[in-house]
């Protein structure tokens, strides 16, 4: 965007403005830094008041639903709000995937859709779409803006709501006579909503009741999943593990929430979650879930799942609360002010024979793979995981490469991990991961798609090398949509229906947006096209890796199956493995023999 004079501050309160005037002037109010979105006609007085803001940085992605995505990646990373500005029609509901993404992962955006004028809204005008309608479900709240008088509240309403409580998604809709209207600017200072209070202390008596239970633990899980993240509760999140010495484990969402690197970490939970995890999670005695849903992906078979305990749940969200799996003790409260208070009415507990029983199940089924000449996808995230240290921002697609990620890097920080997880969105991670660069320098942002996923958003490279964003992006090709082949493998009798993938040469096709490219096949190849990616910082790089086709994601928990019920990583007697030392795991005290448990 040309620069222009800095906006702020150049209009007195009070002053006659067009609709679209009032828009750019509300999102400057709310420090909004940077807008993902498409232009059309329905929006296009709205871009022509964009044209003089400086304060706003606007960035032309080539497909709605990547602006979508690039403004989940940008609020992940940085937890401000991501901000989306798309015309009417197909325009708007290009965002739809988008959205629904950000709702199920309760992600912070404020989605603008242009709108046909007020009169001509159910004519099937052109480009009309009820996007209000159709987005419902999949929004916390949505708007259709039909007084210009009411326009700056209604910005502010849905800034608050898209942040405030369990974050998500919040539209508005903006109709084209009501952009060009005007009326006098005063943007609010505060937002006063009768029938939308989220409660963020938790009741004083619950939070004693669940220390009183705690305090008899003898085998404590912490079940930590994204709302850790959103409320920016680490820290308390690893206080609170180290004083009761209580292993942790955590959910997709939630790996980043608790260093890996701690002797108390578990790894990642569920389907896909380590062995050890899910076992502890069965013979656990008390169940502290913090910030998490209980997703089917974590439970299984819910009239199984963690039977021996007694369960406390701390969510913001009360319909959360008892939603999938009945609990104890629950809080309602935000999981920073609830940890920072239950913290104090907890003591340290006596948990060594418990995490003595967790090491050797440690022992017994670790992270492994097979190794052979191929290379293989677990091997490239070991390898990226060692060059970076952690020290990297990793947003990943959808698909078996996705697990591998979650299970073989060292997640160490929070708001380092950002991938689609309640929707399982292909195509995510190269918008996503542009949107992340957008609001983080301080470290690398690597982007990893499978060969089906990438192909689903590859457009996205023009915009990436255009404003010259060094991302590392890497595809991991298997030539096959590999998760939905690994369910045909083990469950439909290696019936291979629609699963073999068809390219291009991804090479040529990121070179032919301008992106520099290559292709590593073996171990020794992509150590080398690894080390020279995370050293470019000219703009993006590319790497395909071309691994091992018939590859399976283990451990797993079959549909319909209990956590302790999991498919363990067969291994070839006859040939080599790797077998991935536990994160943490130097640290735990070791013996010799399980200590007895409980565990059906």
């Amino acid at each position: 965007m040309t620069p222009h004079t800095r906006s702020e501050g150049k209009t007195a309160p009070g002053s006659m403005m067009t609709g679209a005037e009032i828009f750019v002037r509300s999102l400057v109010a709310e420090k909004v830094e940077v807008v993902f979105g498409y232009p059309g006609g329905a929006t296009i007085g709205v871009y022509d008041a964009l044209h003089d803001i400086s304060d706003i940085r606007h960035v032309l992605t080539r497909h709605e639903q990547g602006a979508a995505h690039a403004a989940e990646g940008y609020a992940k990373a940085t937890g401000k709000p991501g901000v989306v500005l798309v015309t009417s029609g197909p325009g708007a509901t290009n965002t739809v995937t988008g959205i629904a993404d950000a709702y199920m992962d309760s992600i912070p955006l404020v989605v603008f859709t242009g709108q046909v004028a007020l009169h001509m809204i159910g004519n099937d005008a052109f480009q009309e779409a009820d996007i209000a309608g159709i987005t419902r479900p999949i929004t916390k709240h949505n708007y259709i803006v039909r007084d210009v008088a009411e326009l700056a509240k209604t910005i502010k309403e849905a800034f608050y709501i898209a942040t405030s409580g369990r974050p998500g998604p919040v539209l508005v809709d903006l109709p084209k006579d009501v952009m060009a209207q005007k009326a006098p600017f005063q943007y609010p200072s505060t937002v006063s909503l009768r029938s939308y209070n989220p409660i963020v202390e938790g009741h004083e008596k619950q939070i004693k009741k669940a220390a009183n239970i705690i305090n008899e633990a003898t085998r404590p899980v912490l079940y930590a999943g994204g709302g850790v993240i959103h409320s920016g509760a680490a820290a308390e999140l690893t206080a609170f593990a180290r004083k009761l010495g209580c292993p942790v484990t955590t959910t997709l969402h939630g790996l980043g929430a608790f260093p890996e690197t701690d002797p108390l970490a578990l790894g990642m939970l569920g389907m896909h979650g380590t062995w050890y995890s899910n076992m502890a999670v069965h013979g656990c005695d008390v169940l502290i879930a913090v910030g998490a849903r209980f997703d089917d992906r974590v439970t299984g078979n819910v009239e199984q799942f963690a039977p021996d305990a007694t369960i406390v749940h701390i969510d913001i969200d009360p319909s959360a609360i008892s939603k999938n799996v009945r609990v104890d003790v629950p809080i309602v409260g935000d999981v920073k002010n609830v940890l920072g208070n239950l913290i104090n009415h907890v003591h340290p507990l006596r948990t060594e024979d418990w995490r003595n029983t967790i090491a050797v199940w440690q022992r017994e089924h670790p992270l492994r793979y097979q190794a052979g000449s191929a290379l293989r996808a677990q091997q490239v995230f070991q390898q990226l995981g060692q060059l970076t240290g952690g020290d990297a921002i990793i947003v990943t697609d959808v698909g078996q490469h996705q697990m591998w990620a979650a299970q073989f890097f060292t997640w160490t920080q929070p708001r380092t991990h950002i991938t689609s997880g309640g929707l399982g969105t292909m195509g995510f991670s190269l918008p996503a991961a542009m949107g992340a660069a957008f609001g983080r320098t301080d470290m690398p942002i690597i982007s990893i798609s499978g060969d089906g996923g990438f192909q689903m958003n590859s457009q996205e490279l023009t915009t990436i090398v255009q404003h010259r964003l060094p991302i590392k992006i890497f595809v991991i090709n298997n030539g096959f949509l590999g998760m939905v082949r690994q369910w045909q493998e083990l469950f439909w009798r290696r019936r291979y229906s629609q699963v073999e993938m068809a390219s291009p040469d991804f090479v040529k096709l990121a070179e032919a947006h301008g992106c520099p490219a290559s292709r590593a096949t073996t171990p020794e190849e992509a150590s080398v096209e690894m080390e020279r990616a995370l050293a470019h910082t000219d703009g993006p790089i590319f790497v395909e890796f071309v691994v091992a086709q018939e590859d399976n994601v283990y451990p797993m928990i079959p549909g319909g199956q209990s956590v302790n019920e999991m498919l363990d990583t067969p291994i070839d007697p006859d040939g080599g493995s790797i077998t991935i030392q536990p994160k943490g795991s130097h640290a735990l005290p070791r013996k010799d023999a399980h200590v007895p448990v409980t565990v059906h």
